[in-house]
């Protein structure tokens, strides 16, 4: 079986156990580590992996052919995306026809990133250039940017290149709808057995989660350039409840996230139906 998640760490904590023939019952994994940009591009094209993680984002350009699964990705509180600038009193009204660098232009990084924009940049943003994640902080130093939006585990290093957070847009988004923020979402093609798949996902959660240590030299071994601490950090806060299992918070963040989006015109309109099937 196929199965394409990122090299971030809390994706190598939690599939350490699935990946590594330490779950009964699941079958060999023939694993893709790739950047969300190009697996959020590998679900769209029609001919992605069985299972992968994308961006709850990109979630309304592929229900027809994956079903989201209840457990594997991302999603928490106090864990959103950062507007970072290399100005150290900035403010939201200076990104008005600035260059502004992202992950993805699917990600749900950027989707808020407009949302928010929408609301706090008079005469918006003036564009937007795609860069991985890991080149997005040193372009903002460099002055090749004007502002980065960054994931991941920058939120624990972007003062070491000197930055400035303009705007945490988890906090945002939290604040204007009392809801976690959903980032990464698992999916899995529809025609497989959804229930096993996510039976076999939890149990890896479950084994990281008992056995911590099990997967330090793979999580170190993928993570870019992050001291332990770092990798940690960048777990504790990644992977949570949510999980192990979305829940009812986890559903009505994702259904608010689409249906808002969606009035704005960012996403297609979709049968929000399908997130549960």
């Amino acid at each position: 079986m196929n199965i394409a998640f990122s090299p971030c760490p809390n994706d190598t904590f939690v599939f350490h156990a699935l990946v590594h023939g330490l779950i009964p019952g699941a079958p060999d994994f023939d694993v893709t580590y790739a950047d969300i940009d190009i697996t959020n591009g590998l679900a769209a094209g029609g001919n992605g992996p069985d299972i992968l993680k994308i961006s709850y984002a990109a979630l309304p350009w592929v229900l027809d052919e994956y079903a989201l699964l209840p457990c594997g990705g991302a999603l928490g509180r106090g864990c959103g995306p950062l507007v970072l600038t290399a100005d150290g009193q900035p403010s939201a009204a200076d990104l008005a026809g600035r260059r502004v660098a992202v992950p993805s232009e699917r990600s749900t990084a950027y989707l808020l990133f407009r949302l928010w924009a929408a609301q706090n940049v008079p005469g918006g943003i003036g564009e937007i250039v795609v860069l991985p994640f890991d080149e997005i902080m040193p372009a903002v130093r460099n002055g090749s940017i004007d502002a980065g939006l960054v994931i991941h585990e920058a939120r624990f290093t972007y003062r070491s290149y000197g930055l400035y957070m303009l705007a945490d847009l988890g906090n945002w988004w939290e604040s204007d709808t009392g809801l976690p923020i959903p980032l990464g979402a698992i999916i899995a093609r529809r025609s497989l057995d959804l229930e096993a798949i996510s039976g076999w996902i939890r149990a890896s959660v479950e084994y990281a989660w008992s056995h911590p240590e099990a997967s330090a030299e793979y999580v170190l071994e993928h993570a870019q350039e992050m001291s332990p601490d770092v990798t940690k950090a960048h777990i504790n806060l990644y992977v949570n409840d949510y999980t192990s299992n979305l829940g009812n918070d986890g559903y009505a963040a994702v259904t608010a996230l689409l249906e808002r989006a969606a009035r704005e015109g960012l996403v297609p309109q979709v049968d929000l139906s399908l997130l549960k099937k």
